[in-house]
């Protein structure tokens, strides 16, 4: 299995290592067309949201299109802070900041998986707590949590890193959580079903315990992308943080927090800090009676949840002059976010499978990151041709969420949807090359699993999975081979735009 050694950096990267999000702003600056900073006033409700969508969100965001990160530096009724989006919004920014080609950002967080470097607690005073709040606490007078569409169901934060820690074994987490501002002090958290912190706060609960929890906010991209990796390929007490540090070549800094019992990321611009309450449950729309939540990865507003657990907000700190991170709903962010971590996953998996068939595996726009994989099969021997659909089968295996798997050979390049969709027309028959496995849990915010949907079924979060074979069949290989050109080495020169007059 190949393994991604020797990153290729631009001479930005080169001259600007990433350490923090602070870092990570300097690097996109001097690099043209990756960030642009606003001095607009802006409102954070439903405005912020409304320009990036046609600046650079991506994704499944409505006529939107992949741009540039930006900064808003003028916030309305909050002087002093920013906001910024879309740092992610990008497979070449992101492979920018991790120092990587775009098509091996999978093959990079699986190298990092094997080889962890463990956080470790700072020296001194952290740059998370320049700034400390922990009487009286007003979240939204203290910080400026967007809404993304009037049907919000309030003010969210949808960046936040939390981290907490296992009441029974002492085994840590992080991971990233839709978080709805309720009131001054409170906060409801939606954890999707098997999420690990979620499994911490039910063992506090039978105890009738708080479970402390951090939320850090505005971070080094990579350890955001490593909080996204989900069992099995990170069980349950394996600390993410610790992939970040092999991304990095240096272990994450933790600072322990100052109200509550629990660690936070120590160069984080925002840290809220707080306790899940036990046997207490609010309604996520409570405020506004939409019935629905924020934009979600789908494109759709996902629905507000009639009762999610409660964050009592203790403290708040931050760093001078603050930028609050924040993801533009379904946009190519969360994309990135969700689809890389999964992709490293896939591989890892059907590498100790099947050991060089899968030749890279593309999440795709799409599916928002988690319902579609397109995964590159390569055919060696006659009994490889069952064996790729096989290899979508592990894929299912190893990310629990996934509906779609599109197959093709290693010669269809899978980042280029329209090579993807020319694989399927010419080798691809619908009654012989696809596979459905019906009556499997999915995700529960794909809208086509509710019961109105299929009508042979009582439950939601039950799909069916199919694989589409688009790989040519090993004994027709010969009659599959693309048309073949000429190739040309000195091709540059070739290249070289003509300073004579066009005269036609």
């Amino acid at each position: 299995m190949s393994t991604v050694t020797e990153p290729v950096r631009s001479d930005a990267a080169t001259q600007t290592p990433v350490i923090d999000l602070r870092s990570a702003l300097k690097l996109l600056e001097n690099t043209p067309g990756q960030l642009l900073r606003s001095d607009c006033p802006v409102d954070p409700n439903g405005e912020l949201a409304g320009v990036y969508r046609h600046v650079g969100a991506g994704g499944t965001v409505e006529r939107s299109k992949v741009g540039p990160a930006m900064m808003f530096q003028n916030i309305k009724n909050y002087p002093g802070h920013r906001i910024v989006t879309g740092i992610l919004a990008s497979r070449e920014r992101t492979a920018l900041l991790l120092g990587a080609p775009k098509e091996h950002l999978g093959q990079l967080l699986l190298d990092a998986l094997h080889k962890p470097i463990d956080p470790v607690v700072c020296k001194g005073k952290p740059a998370c707590q320049e700034v400390i709040h922990k009487d009286k606490i007003n979240i939204l007078k203290t910080l400026p949590a967007p809404n993304f569409t009037p049907e919000d169901s309030g003010p969210y934060f949808s960046m936040g890193l939390l981290r907490a820690t296992d009441p029974e074994t002492g085994e840590h987490d992080v991971t990233i959580h839709r978080c709805c501002v309720q009131d001054d002090n409170t906060i409801s958290i939606w954890f999707t079903p098997g999420r690990h912190i979620d499994d911490f706060r039910r063992k506090a609960e039978a105890k009738g315990q708080t479970l402390p929890v951090s939320i850090s906010i505005g971070l080094d991209p990579a350890i955001y992308l490593a909080s996204c990796f989900e069992p099995p390929t990170t069980p349950i007490g394996y600390d993410e943080l610790s992939i970040a540090g092999a991304l990095r070549g240096q272990a994450v800094e933790l600072s322990k927090c100052i109200t509550i019992d629990e660690y936070a990321i120590a160069n984080a611009e925002v840290v809220i800090e707080g306790e899940l309450l036990p046997n207490i449950r609010v309604r996520e729309d409570q405020n506004t009676n939409t019935g629905k939540a924020m934009p979600e990865f789908t494109g759709y507003n996902g629905p507000a949840n009639p009762s999610l657990p409660v964050m009592r907000v203790t403290g708040i700190t931050h760093r001078k002059n603050p930028i609050l991170q924040t993801v533009c709903g379904p946009g190519e962010e969360h994309v990135i976010l969700a689809g890389i971590p999964t992709e490293a996953s896939i591989l890892g998996l059907t590498h100790q499978a099947m050991p060089g068939r899968v030749q890279n595996v593309y999440c795709h726009s799409s599916g928002g990151g988690k319902f579609l994989a397109i995964l590159q099969f390569k055919k060696t021997i006659p009994v490889d041709e069952g064996r790729a659909r096989q290899a979508a089968l592990v894929a299912f295996a190893a990310y629990s969420e996934l509906k779609h798997v599109i197959l093709v050979d290693e010669d269809v390049d899978i980042f280029n949807t329209n090579d993807v969709l020319w694989a399927m027309q010419t080798r691809y028959q619908g009654d012989l090359s696809t596979v459905f496995i019906p009556n499997v849990a999915c995700h529960p915010l794909d809208p086509s699993q509710v019961p109105e949907f299929r009508h042979n079924h009582r439950l939601k979060s039950i799909a069916c999975k199919t694989i589409f074979d688009c790989t040519a069949p090993w004994e027709l290989k010969a009659l599959f081979q693309r048309a073949q050109f000429q190739e040309i080495p000195n091709l540059e020169q070739f290249l070289v735009p003509s300073k004579k007059t066009l005269d036609i």
